[in-house]
């Protein structure tokens, strides 16, 4: 059955004053903007020449202008999307392959150009994969006036609808538990919560992707990680109109943002329990980022720390005073690291299915606990509230460090370094190895679509900096970049602001380390060479110790070397290029006992630390 959602949802009265108020009329048609209703049988006609993962995989959107209009009492979804696709594969395409949830419909295309608007023929035919929460996608061939070049871009307009209820039918179609699969699977429109995450849960908005399925390796999150970096540079704009009866509802939030929704009533003089109206917000064009498009609307205000910080849409209002004892705790630390005052508040709105953020916005089950146990589990989401970067690296990165920051200073320093370690383990088994001098396959860090990049590797690449800058110099770059404005879209920004903090040449690193992917050092003690000194006057035999470290890796290190005889200890940093030999030599009063070359802060193929005993005679 074709599931129509007539555009007639807001009355035109509604409509007329909404447009005296705001100046802009949602999601209006006229004789230009509106085809005919495309036939039945279009809908399950089947493409005469079969559609390629090719043709899926060769556009990508580089603009998003989108009016929608939800009916949450009804689960109804409407929406007129005008984008800009480029094809960015190595033949001209005559046709447009493009998909949205399989509970949508698409009812129209367009094609806009220099002669006009031209509207565009299309089939329409259901597709198995798993980017959508049910399954499936609705796929829509859409017949181009002519072929569209490699490189070349075309701006398109398009209506569709439909009723985006909850569903976990990928997730129940291979084994998993219904309760289970709920609590994963939650997007839908509905009156207390429209959560609706995006690409990968919900093809709420236009997407064009090859069919990819749960349970086939990783190939569904590669497509997440590869789909938004492809379109991390889009921009992205939003009106939205949410029509309602008695209270409206509150907020909205695309892309993490937040706008409050204004609500105009249609009937002031029906009582506000039977009174129908609509509330609107609009989100200004900006880049999309590395993220999904996610939109949430709430029906209830926040309620918010006495200092601002946080904003809790929930029911457990108990559980408020937790949270904000727990950023009580953790403030003090992200002051000192990343500025004194949060950039933006972070929303959290109660929900219990499986926690789901988008920078300063956390979707997550609220309860109330022990602020010492919600403490930890906030320093990621409050850094984001703190530091913001369009480098996922960096915009995940930092929230990850500062949670190993916090780790150091509640529990020490061992406990950072098992942590990282442990989280690394996973990064050491997908990092390319040198072969004959050459390094094939990883991803840099400025082009990573992985988690273990993103967030594990670049925890672990700070920590590194922080070792050989010092903290010192990487709050102040941190501080200073976070105020970078527009110099954030340059990849080399954060090495310049860190090198001018800590006036060292950086280069070495971050060639080997963010720039490109060496993969992971390889270190072996060569030999320890102990020389006596002779003392002089009051001082008594010192040695010198010759230290030469080996890297069969091919990415660079700088570790610290300690030569320790109980508690005696002297340490010096060493770097030791990638497949190269490095020594160092060390003064030690007393007689030495052991070298430790790395303290487990720098990640390497295997072992983490190596030891080698002194023989003294």
């Amino acid at each position: 059955m074709h599931r129509l959602l007539c555009l007639t949802l807001l009355s035109a009265s509604a409509l007329a004053l909404n447009a005296q108020q705001h100046g802009t009329v949602l999601f209006s048609r006229d004789q230009n903007s509106t085809p005919a209703k495309k036939d039945e049988s279009a809908q399950l006609e089947e493409p005469k020449v079969p559609v390629t993962d090719v043709e899926r995989s060769s556009l990508t959107f580089t603009a998003y202008d989108l009016d929608v209009h939800l009916a949450p009492e009804k689960a109804q979804l409407a929406v007129h999307a005008r984008f800009t696709v480029r094809n960015s594969g190595t033949q001209p395409l005559s046709r447009l392959v493009i998909q949205i949830s399989s509970q949508l419909d698409w009812q129209s295309f367009s094609l806009e150009g220099q002669q006009g608007v031209t509207q565009l023929a299309f089939v329409e035919h259901g597709i198995d994969t798993d980017l959508d929460h049910t399954g499936k996608a609705s796929e829509a061939v859409v017949r181009l006036p002519g072929p569209l070049a490699p490189g070349a871009t075309a701006t398109v307009s398009a209506f569709y609808s439909g009723e985006v209820r909850q569903s976990a039918n990928r997730l129940e179609r291979i084994g998993a538990p219904t309760s289970d699969a709920a609590r994963a699977d939650w997007d839908q429109v509905a009156p207390d919560l429209t959560a609706l995450r995006g690409f990968g849960d919900v093809l709420w908005y236009p997407v064009a992707a090859a069919p990819v399925f749960l349970g086939d390796g990783a190939k569904l999150f590669h497509e997440i990680g590869e789909n938004r970096l492809r379109q991390a540079d889009a921009t992205v704009r939003l009106r939205l109109a949410v029509s309602y009866v008695g209270d409206p509802p509150d907020a909205a939030f695309f892309c993490g943002r937040r706008e409050q929704l204004v609500a105009v009533s249609e009937n002031a003089n029906v009582p506000v329990a039977q009174s129908p109206g609509v509330a609107t917000a609009e989100f200004a064009a900006r880049p999309l980022g590395f993220r999904p498009m996610s939109l949430f609307v709430t029906d209830q205000a926040p309620t918010v720390t006495d200092d601002k910080v946080i904003g809790v849409v929930t029911d457990h209002y108990d559980a408020v005073p937790m949270y904000a004892a727990a950023e009580a705790k953790v403030r003090p630390m992200l002051a000192d690291w990343l500025g004194t005052a949060p950039l933006t508040m972070l929303d959290v709105l109660d929900h219990p299915g499986q926690p789901f953020e988008d920078d300063a916005l956390l979707v997550v089950p609220v309860h109330a606990a022990d602020p010492d146990q919600l403490a930890p589990v906030l320093v990621h989401s409050l850094t984001h509230a703190w530091f913001r970067s369009s480098h996922e690296w960096l915009d995940e990165g930092v929230p990850e460090f500062m949670g190993l920051v916090w780790l150091e200073r509640t529990q020490g320093r061992d406990a950072a370094l098992k942590r990282l370690q442990g989280q690394v383990n996973a990064l050491a088994l997908v990092e390319p190895t040198p072969k004959d001098g050459t390094v094939i396959g990883g991803e840099s860090l400025i082009d990573a679509t992985g988690e273990v990049y993103y967030r594990t590797k670049a925890a672990a690449v700070l920590w590194m900096l922080r070792g050989i800058v010092g903290d010192a110099a990487l709050k102040t770059a941190l501080q200073r970049y976070r105020m970078a404005g527009k110099d954030d879209a340059d990849p080399e920004t954060f090495e310049r602001v860190l090198e001018a903090a800590s006036r060292r040449d950086l280069r070495w690193f971050f060639d080997d380390w963010v720039y490109r992917d060496r993969g992971l050092p390889d270190l072996s003690i060569a030999s320890v060479t102990p020389s006596p000194m002779p003392g002089t006057g009051l001082r008594g035999v010192s040695w010198l110790v010759a230290v030469d470290v080996r890297n069969d890796g091919a990415a660079a290190a700088e570790v610290p070397v300690t030569v320790r005889s109980g508690d005696l200890t002297i340490t010096q940093r060493l770097r030791i290029p990638g497949q190269s030999d490095a020594s160092t030599r060390i003064v030690f009063a007393g007689v030495p006992r052991e070298v430790v070359v790395n303290d487990g802060s720098v990640p390497e193929v295997t072992a983490w630390s190596h030891t080698k005993e002194i023989a003294v005679h």
